[in-house]
């Protein structure tokens, strides 16, 4: 995630956009990631069709780990993994930038691990 505006981003196709593999996942386990520059959590989600995956998340500031469990998230799949430290980070959580911290994206209603969205 940025936090840079993007009033000034260029336009992009549809077909662009549907490069973007956005998906709903459910958070399975989350733990501390006392390691990370900035306070980061290690967080597994279940993506369905797409498997279990894990990533670090800079999301601390707003979340101890147990209220993040059984959370619906949107996350983008198709990234590169990266390497952060000792981790390896396999997916993106999505969120918006507050002066608080990251709030993350969840879904207003359950629907299935691994729904595209669109």
């Amino acid at each position: 995630m940025s936090d840079a505006p993007a009033a000034d981003a260029a336009p992009i196709t549809w077909a662009d956009f549907e490069k973007v593999l956005l998906v709903a996942g459910t958070i399975l386990k989350v733990e501390p990631f006392p390691e990370a520059r900035r306070p980061a959590y290690k967080v597994w989600a279940d993506f369905g069709p797409y498997g279990q995956r894990k990533t670090s998340a800079q999301i601390a500031s707003l979340y101890a780990p147990e209220d993040l469990v059984g959370k619906q998230i949107v996350a983008v799949l198709n990234f590169p993994e990266k390497q952060i430290g000792p981790f390896r980070s396999q997916f993106l959580l999505t969120g918006a930038y507050t002066e608080e911290g990251v709030v993350i994206t969840t879904l207003e209603r359950p629907v299935p691990n691994g729904a595209r969205l669109g």
